[in-house]
């Protein structure tokens, strides 16, 4: 392991809306930095997430509806290779190589640095949690797909079929977003969630960016043991979203989920040749995940995964995430990952590791 949780050097520049940050910093030290100066760039959900594996492999988070994934905001990398050559890697050094790393993961080298653009977003937004019993989990996914067919970019929902944060085990249908714009709009488009159903918890309103960045951290503890299952849906039919709540019902962990994420606006108007990350569709995001600190009912946690994954088979497209996929995934997931993409990314990994120095990750292989 090359450890550079050390390494968390961050410096903004606002006149010119851009943000260098070392490999270990994470999105929580990110967004402290650039959100002194009402500036944000598209991060995790989960605050304490590194930068450097969330970016390299895609960069999902609140502000892809408005500015695209992380790595669509991607300026430049610093790079060392496998033979310890240092790389400055951008638009106009090494294009090659900076096409690759933006969505290749750390197959090329180890990414000692990252320069992101920058955009005015916060210091407050509108976004937060609201939930709703179990029982109404199908009707509440039908509305979120109904929804969602026509946000605007500056508005990212996800769905989520989870447990109380309180312990208990009891089962909600939720929805989490973020409107990336003023908050008189926000507060217009999110009305109609507002309005949806009898909620349970409801914690959606005006509250700092860093906050709702952070909000979900607790779900998400060191030391669970974790096995994800993830692919994008063809579509979310009726048929899709009931095979969803059968199987969560039947989910043994407290920590276990199912989440939609909503791929919509400036994340879809990328070619997919463009950037090694090729999902560029609208549409949704299917995970399926398991976390638990209790390793008695560790096996259980991966079956239920694995059961409720194969049911959905019928509804998923071919792609996937990469940032998803787990150590024990076929050998065709990583093609799947890349699609058209893959020939290529095959040949530039020949070109800076010919010898596969890098493998210990969702393995590009080197052209034969």
């Amino acid at each position: 392991m090359i450890d550079l949780s050390l390494m968390k050097g961050i410096q903004v520049d606002p006149t010119r809306r851009t943000v260098r940050a070392q490999g270990g910093a994470t999105w929580a030290d990110l967004n402290r930095e650039t959100q002194l100066h009402g500036l944000a760039v598209t991060g995790g959900v989960v605050s304490t997430t590194g930068i450097a594996g969330l970016t390299l492999g895609g960069g999902i988070g609140w502000l892809m509806g408005k500015y695209g994934l992380a790595l669509d905001n991607l300026q430049s990398v610093e790079l060392v290779t496998a033979e310890g050559q240092v790389l400055r890697a951008s638009a106009e050094g090494h294009p090659d190589l900076f096409w690759a790393v933006r969505g290749g993961g750390g197959n090329f080298g180890v990414v000692t640095s990252f320069e992101y653009r920058l955009f005015p977003v916060g210091p407050m937004v509108i976004g937060g949690l609201i939930a709703y019993p179990f029982d109404s989990a199908g009707e509440m996914l039908r509305f979120y797909r109904d929804f969602t067919a026509s946000v605007p970019d500056e508005l990212t929902v996800a769905a989520t079929l989870v447990h109380a944060p309180d312990g208990t085990g009891t089962k909600l249908a939720a929805m989490v977003g973020c409107y990336s714009g003023s908050l008189a709009e926000g507060e217009a488009a999110m009305r109609p969630v507002k309005e949806f159903g009898s909620p349970v918890m409801d914690a959606l309103g005006s509250m700092p960016y860093s906050q709702l960045n952070s909000m979900l951290d607790a779900g998400y503890p060191k030391g669970a043991l974790n096995y994800w299952k993830s692919s994008f849906l063809a579509r979310l039919s009726d048929d899709a979203i009931d095979m969803m709540v059968e199987h969560f019902a039947h989910c043994p962990t407290p920590m276990g989920q199912v989440l939609l994420e909503h791929f919509h606006g400036a994340a879809t108007r990328v070619g997919a040749t463009d950037t090694a990350f090729p999902h560029r569709l609208e549409g949704y995001n299917f995970l399926v995940a398991s976390q638990t600190m209790d390793p008695t009912i560790a096996d259980r946690c991966t079956a239920w995964v694995r059961q409720t994954y194969a049911a959905m088979k019928p509804f998923i497209a071919p792609g996937r995430y990469v940032n998803y996929l787990d150590d024990d995934e076929s050998g065709d997931s990583v093609p799947a990952a890349y699609g058209p993409n893959y020939r290529r990314l095959r040949e530039i990994k020949t070109r800076y590791d010919p010898g596969n120095f890098f493998h210990l990750n969702q393995n590009i292989r080197r052209s034969m």
